[in-house]
């Protein structure tokens, strides 16, 4: 095995195993891991002697902290410039495909989620068949921040979560751990961080069969036994705090649930965090993630890539996330000077042409 890949494959009996392997980068997913990744799958799935899919990352930080945001910015056109469709259309396409793979894979795919989860890491672990979250776990759909929204399905387990959980963390790019997972529908079980190598060996010690169904059955039962005992994980912040996201987001409209928490006055550092975020991050941003999350409320997940392919393509062309990226990563000034500078100044034409398609067909109008 190339050690120097950025995706390492192996095996341990009859479980297959992938490690985004960019440590430096906190393994954020580029192009050619997204390829890689999505042709190993491919092939697993037609071997019958694999049994189950194990996906993690390189390094003790975290499994993924988001897609590759440097070059879409390298490859994404500044305000007022031309239109570039394609190196962006090719991207999220990809990704995209790959995290409906996910969604939709017959064999059982266990993801360890501990540590840093955030952006195309979630669209790793949201579709996996078995979500393991730790006391390490960190997760965000931080989006906001460069003019991008919360994509990799977000449409669809945004939607999911309890309340209008889904709409706050999607508007703040709040972030929250293991326990939240749990509560928000993005984990399934809590294990000792410590014990990623020995869980491994534990789920290629089964014994797995044909059945893909009994394979997935025998996977659960495997990590239930070794799950992290209740009084031994860190309090859901989202339970905690879930009436007061629920008054704050209790609003017709979307510049009032804005305004509400925005307005947060109180003494809570998370929704002190979470307020600012939302007031320095990008003005159109929220527009999209209240349309999309109302357009997407009763689509199939097809359709919600579909549409999130649109946008994503249609952001980057604009020029808002090349400044989102620039002010964040490159430059660094923290202070992006967006277009429209503020979220009264979008209207609803502009709002609408992000979800227009730029293509004759879409690409992902196969799946």
């Amino acid at each position: 095995m190339d050690q120097d890949s950025p995706v390492l494959f192996g095996r341990r009996g009859a479980v297959a195993t992938a490690t985004l392997n960019l440590p430096k980068a906190l393994n954020a997913l580029n192009l050619e891991m997204i390829e890689l990744l999505s042709r190993q799958l491919d092939d697993w799935a037609d071997d019958d002697s694999v049994a189950c899919v194990w996906i993690d990352g390189s390094g003790d930080k975290g499994l993924c902290a988001g897609g590759d945001v440097v070059s879409l910015y390298r490859e994404s056109p500044a305000y007022g410039e031309k239109p570039d469709y394609d190196f962006t259309t090719r991207f999220f396409s990809r990704e995209y495909r790959l995290d409906y793979r996910i969604h939709t894979y017959e064999k059982p795919i266990v993801v360890w989620g501990g540590g840093i989860v955030m952006g195309g890491g979630i669209g790793i672990v949201a579709g996996a068949s078995h979500r393991i979250a730790t006391e390490t776990t960190r997760m965000a759909m931080p989006e906001v921040t460069i003019g991008l929204f919360p994509d990799v399905g977000g449409s669809w387990f945004l939607n999911r979560m309890p309340g209008r959980l889904g709409l706050f963390l999607g508007l703040t790019g709040a972030q929250f751990n293991g326990s939240d997972a749990l509560f928000a529908g993005l984990a399934d079980r809590m294990l000792p961080n410590e014990r990623r190598e020995s869980v491994l060996t534990e789920l290629a010690g089964l014994e797995f069969f044909a059945d893909s169904k009994r394979n997935r059955e025998q996977v659960s039962n495997c990590l239930k036994r070794l799950e992290l005992p209740q009084d031994e994980r860190p309090p859901s912040i989202l339970r905690e705090h879930y009436d007061q996201v629920q008054n704050l987001t209790d609003f017709a409209t979307l510049p009032d649930v804005c305004q509400a928490i925005r307005s947060y006055d109180g003494d809570d550092k998370w929704l002190q965090k979470a307020a600012a975020t939302l007031a320095a991050g990008s003005p159109l941003t929220p527009w999209i993630v209240w349309e999309q999350l109302e357009r997407g409320r009763y689509l199939s997940l097809a359709e919600v890539f579909r549409m999130e392919l649109a946008l994503a393509v249609n952001l980057c062309a604009s020029g808002h996330v090349r400044e989102g990226v620039r002010a964040l990563l490159i430059d660094k000034d923290r202070k992006p000077q967006w277009q429209p500078a503020s979220l009264d100044e979008v209207s609803a034409e502009q709002v609408e042409a992000c979800f227009s398609e730029p293509w004759a067909e879409n690409p992902l109008a196969d799946l």
